[in-house]
């Protein structure tokens, strides 16, 4: 809670100490506790055939330790609850979707979440909000990691994942946890967040600044059924809306406002909002319109003054604001299946997890998960990932990790690869004479290296134009007017591992190798569907990432527990016909 402490000096926020806070909690760090006696008498009675919560206690132990959480707590002050406990508890949450306060229901009640946790048969459990301070912690000291590291070490340890075998990667989308705002909202929105935190921090100086009107203009939520239909009236509004956020950051900023004003972060979402979205001409506003005055990219644009860090993308046709979840997993050898139960040497477990805006492309997330794989000693002999996250110097820089990168390449867009004319894979090129000869047989006549216009390697081809002007296939080869043909070449690695990975990606045997990346898409599927990441629980992308490690670490410990049980994954239905016996005993032929 703020309160307002008023000196000589002027008057400043104060924040009042709560246990919440994290201002007097430490951590002593305990060794995980055995389960009790009476807790696993009960509970070994009540889940004959077990429970997830169960088995994972009895199959991988204890993978959490306090110590691992050290630098989240002080070393003075009350001690905390266990947080390897409350690491557990989060694991457990996402494995059923829960909400904290349900999590925290289930620490108290459920005697398989008791026996997993050492637990006492009457052990009270913890208030819900403690959850949401442990992750705040997490978030504050950069250990979002922890929980899926952890476990991650402990199925090494098991030899369960191993470094050298085939890993897939795919992406999903995830939408932030705000409102979708068109201009008009945002704009009103974003004043009204500003004015909602300047009457909690300075009522007094706020309403010496602003009329009546003001409350009846932002005292609700800028809903768009609330606003005018007519788009003369839209109009007005939107510039009554930037012209009352001029207003108040002139008085935010004027001498008469304390300093520390123009520090709440309301206040900077107001003024980096109206940066992108409105500027002033002498004394008229004017919002800035796309075509006319431009606006900042999808990558750069603030969508919401809730949450800075989601972006709007479009992908396959579909919009949305938010973020993306990238999820690499093993693809598990069927020549390593028991031959007797069908059963897989090892399960299909998760990997790494990035998580980043959603302007952000599948294709620059390639490095950072191999990055992550060699970190962890988990670098894969093949990597299968679909077309949005190869290029040609990813090609180059895979192998050169050891790694090969196995995806379709994207179609030639070229003019001529679209009419069906000469494309650039159809002329010979010889690096070592430094000249490339085109279908009709004609040799380049320059040969120059130089950098594109994104600091990548190139080399330029020219043809001659005397050569092309008078050459019977030029309506296939070049729109040029004046010039002959042109090529823009890669370096020598990186255009021959090009040309044989297209080559390659025709044939069947590669297809039939590339099935295997279509897995991914059921993990995917059991990421929305079971622990709900399609939609974000928290604001920012930090504590999004938190919930996606989490999310993963429990897709872990269900794929862990359904491996050790046999039971298959995929939620399958058998019809009565299915079911019967069919065995050849009756009279019927067919």
């Amino acid at each position: 809670m703020m309160f307002m402490i008023v000196c000589a000096a002027g008057a400043f926020p104060f924040f009042r100490s709560r246990p919440q806070n994290r201002v007097i909690m430490s951590m002593q760090p305990r060794p995980w506790p055995e389960v009790r006696a009476s807790t696993a008498k009960v509970a070994k009675k009540a889940f004959r055939k077990g429970s997830l919560a169960i088995r994972a206690r009895d199959e991988l132990g204890s993978w959490y330790e306090d110590a691992g959480f050290s630098a989240v707590y002080g070393v003075r002050g009350k001690p905390g609850i266990s947080p390897a406990q409350l690491a557990m508890v989060t694991v457990l949450q996402f494995t059923e979707n829960l909400t904290d306060r349900q999590a925290a229901d289930a620490v108290r009640g459920r005697l398989d979440w008791k026996y997993c946790l050492g637990l006492e048969l009457d052990d009270e459990g913890f208030d819900a909000s403690v959850l949401t301070g442990f992750r705040e912690r997490l978030v504050e000291n950069d250990l979002e990691r922890v929980i899926f590291d952890r476990l991650l070490d402990r199925v090494k340890e098991l030899g369960l994942v191993v470094a050298g075998g085939r890993q897939r990667t795919d992406s999903t989308h995830v939408l932030a946890r705000i409102r979708d705002l068109n201009r008009l909202e945002l704009a009103g929105e974003t004043v009204r967040a500003a004015l909602e935190a300047l009457s909690a921090a300075a009522p007094g100086w706020l309403a010496g600044v602003i009329g009546p009107s003001w409350q009846r203009v932002y005292g609700q939520r800028i809903d768009n059924w609330r606003l005018p239909e007519a788009e003369t009236a839209r109009k007005d509004l939107a510039a009554r809306y930037g012209r009352d956020g001029y207003w108040l950051l002139e008085q935010v900023y004027g001498p008469a406002a304390a300093g520390w004003l123009r520090e709440l972060p309301a206040v900077q979402v107001l003024r980096r909002i109206w940066i992108q979205q409105y500027y002033r001409d002498g004394e008229k506003v004017i919002r800035r319109e796309e075509r006319e005055h431009g606006l900042p990219p999808g990558r750069d644009r603030l969508a919401s003054p809730y949450d800075l860090e989601a972006r709007y993308s479009e992908k396959h046709g579909m919009g949305w604001t938010g973020y993306k979840g990238h999820f690499t997993e093993t693809v598990s050898d069927p020549a390593g299946d028991d031959p007797d139960t069908g059963r897989a040497a090892a399960p299909n477990l998760v990997t790494d997890v990035q998580t980043t805006h959603a302007a952000v492309p599948d294709v620059v997330m390639t490095g950072p998960v191999q990055d992550n794989l060699e970190a962890a000693g988990l670098a894969p002999g093949e990597h299968d990932v679909d077309s949005g996250y190869v290029s040609a110097d990813l090609l180059v820089s895979s192998r050169q990790r050891g790694i090969t990168l196995l995806g379709p390449l994207l179609a030639d867009t070229s003019p001529q690869a679209r009419t069906g004319g000469y494309t650039a894979a159809m002329f010979a090129v010889d690096f070592d004479r430094k000249q490339a000869t085109c279908p009709e047989g004609v040799v380049s006549s320059k040969w120059k290296p130089m950098r594109q216009h994104d600091g990548k390697e190139a080399i330029s081809v020219r043809f001659a134009t005397a050569t092309c002007r008078g050459c019977p296939a030029r309506d296939k080869c070049t729109t040029a007017t004046w010039t002959g043909r042109q090529l823009f070449l890669r370096p020598r690695e990186i255009h021959e591992a090009v040309a044989a990975a297209r080559a390659g990606q025709d044939t069947r045997q590669w297809k039939d190798r590339y099935k295997a990346r279509a897995g991914v898409e059921g993990t995917m599927a059991q990421a929305a569907h079971v622990t709900g990441i399609r939609r974000a629980r928290y604001l920012g992308l930090d504590k999004t990432r938190l919930e996606h490690l989490a999310a993963a670490t429990a897709i872990n410990v269900i794929r862990l527990d359904a491996w050790y049980t046999g039971r298959p994954l995929d939620r399958t239905r058998t019809t009565h016909l299915q079911r019967l016996d069919l065995t050849p005993r009756s009279m019927s032929p067919n």
